[in-house]
């Protein structure tokens, strides 16, 4: 009877904590994004200046030590290419989460989603490369205006959502070549439309349901191996292991050329990398898994692409600015590094815009 009282006390007390969660959370102030026109601004590798838009000529030198080309006085390109980036936050009123009668991640769930987020942007450089923008990215209303309520992001995953289909193509498909005589503009035509579904059909993977192989539910599902529940904070070292769990746990034929690494004491061993690029040999089965388990994952290609997640922190309370310049030098230089995101209790973000 005792237990029985408590159980009642916990379901009232989460039942609590969603509402004032989802009401804290459900909301968002209009805010207007400004960027300087005399420094350049970069992102995910790439340099915007915008100060081109004002002279026909501009000094070069920022972009010139970054290493990379500008895309120059084009406000609208970087628009663009911020708005292809996938998205994943709080959301409501999905499936109870696995063990829990939780359906919002609202206040607890932040270092899942940016680790959701990172991953998506991983898997959107390996399957349509750095220069793919969405094509839809510039007909949604703008971000800097727009008040964003659940109401409104339910509307917009719903849209996406219901336009969603067929099946993925792995990453080493690639478009039939276009047949003599025909427009060669056809074939760049064939080659964005596969480009938009394979977008389409890699968003669905992060999907709030408990089908969805790289989900909310799914991972949370995996953190309660690692004694983690709904509700619980996650930290970024867990995270990183629930992704490549995820990853490697993923029977989804499009994610069978894809495994996760996650560095050892924040530190990379190649041969470690190397061992996970090759895939397994015939007949060998990955550790956790039995012998008579579950039927084993679509036989992966040769070689396997690997997502290094590297756990560190890089200061007590805030980020120690003693790592500001080698985040600059290192991360502004790369297209393949995805993201650098920081967390505190109850709190991430995940820097898109590196520095």
């Amino acid at each position: 009877m005792e237990n029985k009282g408590s159980d009642e006390v916990e379901k009232l007390k989460t039942k609590f904590m969603s509402a004032w969660h989802n009401v804290k959370y459900s909301w968002a102030l209009k805010l207007k994004t400004s960027f300087s026109r005399d420094s350049p601004v970069f992102l995910l590798g790439k340099c915007y200046h915008f100060k081109a838009e004002d002279d026909d000529c501009f000094s070069q030198t920022s972009c010139e030590a970054s290493g990379e080309d500008c895309a120059t006085g084009n406000v609208e390109a970087f628009r663009k290419d911020f708005a292809s980036r996938v998205w994943l936050t709080y959301r409501e009123d999905f499936a109870p989460l696995p063990g829990s009668t939780l359906t919002s991640d609202c206040g607890w769930g932040c270092m899942l989603r940016a680790g959701q987020m990172m991953l998506a942007q991983a898997l959107v450089l390996h399957f349509l490369g750095r220069e793919w923008t969405w094509s839809e990215a510039l007909t949604l209303q703008p971000l800097d205006t727009e008040t964003w309520t659940a109401t409104a992001a339910k509307r917009l995953v719903t849209s996406l959502e219901a336009s969603l289909q067929g099946a993925m193509r792995t990453s080493d498909s690639k478009p039939s070549p276009a047949p003599s005589g025909q427009n060669p503009g056809s074939a760049e035509e064939a080659d964005a439309h596969l480009k938009e579904m394979n977008h389409r059909t890699l968003v669905s993977w992060f999907g709030d349901t408990s089908s969805a192989p790289l989900g909310l539910h799914r991972f949370v599902y995996l953190g309660q191996t690692m004694g983690k529940q709904a509700g619980d904070w996650y930290g970024p070292s867990v995270v990183a292991h629930i992704l490549k769990k995820a990853v490697k746990k993923a029977m989804d034929p499009g994610l069978a050329g894809i495994t996760a690494y996650v560095s050892q004491d924040c530190t990379v061993y190649s041969a470690d990398v190397l061992d996970c690029h090759k895939a397994p040999r015939a007949g060998e089965t990955p550790d956790d898994t039995p012998r008579n388990g579950p039927a084993p994952q679509p036989t992966p290609p040769n070689n396997r692409a690997v997502v290094i997640l590297v756990p560190v922190r890089l200061g007590g309370e805030r980020t120690n600015p003693v790592y500001f310049e080698f985040a600059k030098v290192k991360d502004l230089n790369s297209h393949r590094i995805t993201n650098v995101f920081r967390n505190k209790v109850k709190s991430s973000l995940i820097r898109l815009i590196l520095f």
